[in-house]
């Protein structure tokens, strides 16, 4: 793997290894692989910010990427904060949930969050295993970093309305996950939530937020492709790049030969 120019020290410390395949979570039948960084506990906020420039990402304390056999769906993308401009759409969004109040709070277990995470998860994702989760598995999930990491509340009139993680980078932020009430009608916390985060790169200057992987065949990534620009990292003559991405026009990604 070729570093990137602001590599340090601890990259030269940092292993990367291959896992098993497993189900892939948002194709079906399609098996998955990641690449991990390791040792977590050396993957300091600067390196981790070198290393989502790189395309991982994190959950819980472990920093990955995909490094599927014959597939590369999943592409890394952000959003240029200067340069973005919220839709119609959108900007019904932010004035619909202009009553949010947010307030950040410790990284550690909240009942009231864990009941939300259940109800969304069964709601949005069920069958998809994270619906089952304990409250082991939820604390390993999103209260574990060694990182800069932000756990934001969302309520409103009292009742928390959504969650949202998200890890602070030398040049972004970037959304680690967030989830919300699935039953309200009318609601578009999602939308609402980016939003939110775009304006918290703004007030504190950073330059991008990262949204992790975009997959143009996976309607639950489809919310993404609505917030424009988006830039994405791609292969280019000089390697991979951050360039601009077109979702209506996306890039011919060939499989990966076999191993």
């Amino acid at each position: 793997m070729a570093l990137p120019d602001d590599a340090r020290l601890p990259w030269s410390l940092l292993s990367f290894y291959t896992t098993s395949a497993y189900p892939c979570s948002y194709l079906p039948r399609r098996q998955a692989r990641s690449q991990v960084a390791t040792p977590s506990h050396l993957i300091n906020p600067d390196l981790y910010s070198a290393l989502v420039r790189e395309g991982f990402r994190r959950s819980g304390l472990y920093t990955y990427r995909p490094h599927c056999d014959h597939c590369q769906a999943c592409i890394p993308v952000r959003l240029p904060v200067a340069e973005f401009s919220a839709n119609r759409s959108q900007k019904r969004a932010a004035k619909r949930h202009a009553g949010l109040s947010a307030r950040e709070m410790p990284l550690r277990f909240d009942d009231a969050h864990y009941a939300l995470y259940n109800r969304y998860q069964q709601a949005r994702h069920s069958g998809g295993g994270m619906d089952e989760d304990s409250h082991e598995q939820y604390a390993q999930f999103l209260l574990q970093s060694h990182v800069d990491t932000r756990l934001v509340e969302f309520s409103e009139n009292g009742v928390v309305r959504m969650v949202s993680v998200i890890d602070v980078l030398d040049d972004g932020l970037s959304s680690v996950y967030t989830f919300y009430d699935p039953d309200l009608p009318g609601a578009s916390f999602g939308v609402y939530n980016i939003l939110w985060q775009l304006s918290q790169c703004q007030a504190i200057g950073l330059p991008y937020l990262y949204l992790g992987y975009w997959i143009a065949e996976s309607r639950k990534m489809a919310y993404k492709a609505s917030f424009r620009p988006l830039e994405a990292l791609l292969d280019g003559p000089q390697g991979k790049t951050w360039q601009p991405l077109d979702p209506d026009h996306p890039p011919l990604k060939p499989p990966l030969p076999p191993a």
